[in-house]
């Protein structure tokens, strides 16, 4: 996937490393708004049954509460940190 001159600048700025990203696009839940991929229950136990265990998501559990929004062009346009949850339409 590419990224915007944007979402380069908030990835860096947040500290989001890019396999977080890659995590997102294979195992994250999708709301459409342009596309917002994020890890909820659901997307969090594919992730764990693709790790293995409980234990090996530790490592990553910082970063569990990210969201990337992907435009129609299939390009990254920004990422960041759930602050609230999302409410589905």
């Amino acid at each position: 996937m590419s990224y915007t001159l944007h979402a380069e600048v908030r990835l860096q700025q947040r500290a989001i490393p890019p396999f977080m990203v890659e995590l997102l696009e294979r195992y994250g839940s999708e709301m459409r708004c342009a596309d917002r991929l994020f890890f909820d229950k659901a997307a969090v136990e594919r992730l764990r049954r693709h790790v293995g265990d409980r234990r090996s998501l530790r490592h990553i559990e910082p970063w569990l509460n990210l969201y990337i929004v992907i435009g129609d062009n299939g390009r990254l346009v920004t990422a960041a940190r759930r602050t609230r949850r999302f409410t589905r339409p």
